[in-house]
């Protein structure tokens, strides 16, 4: 099983408009609800991989409710600790040149007393996972150490965990050196104090987080694919051309497929050859954190995966 953690949920509102305009009033076309938060759309991939998943972090109030309730619609099991504060709602505004407009709420404090609570129950939690994921932002009230207590625990249980966050929390996650990382350039210049001028400055970034004591390290490239740095080598995958719907969750799906593959034991190739693949089909979807088989197997068929050559 994969237990995937978030502990800032949210509602995710999709809005279909026309052309976005500024200071005035705008009718939406479309409106599609999402429980949301990277890890849920972790969580909803990993369930259309196939895989038994279950789902973590901090709920509460009538946002929190209609989350487990969307959640328990698509058959995927939670266990959240519930708290006083209502649980954000976030916004992406599609328009139709295409474009992508996000609001992110910050979500409410979570008390101290409910982090202990999390901490006191998460070994149980993750009793039973083979592979545990830890995405996205942290709410108010809880430290920026966190995940990296976390991630402490789930190797002190011999699992693997792929972590998927960016600024202070990712700086203090690192040290506790997760399985996997998927930073991007910007993140590897900062991590670093380097400055990513090419290709070759990002596999060489990469690689210094892979000495680190970083099993896998995974760069994506957007629209381009991924870059993988592990003991296995340095591999570059590139997706095939496909008509882009909705690139919002494409790298929550990655995070997905990777933990996927590690539950599966696959290899480092072939976890970048399918990650990238159902993060393809993730782009050919309307809806966040979705995708269809058949383009995932259609998308597997056109993908290129080749080992980097040495400098």
């Amino acid at each position: 099983m994969i237990t995937t953690i978030t502990l800032n949920v949210a509602v995710d509102k999709a809005y279909v408009i026309g052309k976005l305009i500024d200071h005035t009033v705008m009718r939406v076309n479309r409106c599609t609800n999402t429980a949301g938060g990277k890890g849920l759309n972790v969580a909803k991939v990993v369930h259309l991989c196939g895989e038994e998943v279950q789902a973590t972090g901090f709920v509460g109030g009538f946002n929190g409710a209609y989350v487990e309730d969307m959640l328990k619609k698509q058959n995927i099991p939670s266990r959240f600790v519930h708290v006083q504060g209502e649980t954000r709602s976030c916004i992406n505004v599609l328009d139709e040149d295409g474009g992508s407009t996000e609001f992110l709420e910050p979500g409410e404090p979570i008390r101290p007393e409910e982090v202990q609570e999390f901490l006191d129950q998460f070994d149980d939690i993750i009793a039973d996972s083979s592979v545990v994921t830890i995405s996205g932002s942290v709410p108010k009230g809880v430290d920026v150490t966190m995940y990296a207590k976390l991630i402490e625990k789930i190797k002190a249980q011999g699992k693997k965990v792929v972590l998927d966050t960016s600024g202070a929390l990712l700086k203090e996650s690192i040290k506790a050196c997760p399985t996997m990382v998927k930073p991007n350039t910007d993140e590897i210049e900062d991590l670093l104090g380097i400055k990513v001028n090419n290709h070759k400055d990002l596999v060489e970034g990469a690689k210094k987080l892979h000495e680190m004591g970083i099993p896998v390290v995974v760069v994506s490239l957007g629209g381009d694919g991924a870059l993988v740095v592990s003991d296995e080598g340095v591999f570059r995958g590139q997706p095939p051309k496909i008509e882009v719907v909705n690139t919002v969750g494409c790298g929550d799906s990655m995070t997905a497929a990777f933990a996927v593959a590690f539950a599966r034991g696959l290899s480092v190739q072939e976890a970048l050859r399918y990650a990238i693949a159902v993060s393809a089909a993730n782009a050919m979807t309307m809806e966040t954190g979705s995708f269809r088989e058949e383009d995932r197997v259609h998308n597997m068929k056109g993908v290129k995966v080749y080992l980097e050559p040495e400098a």
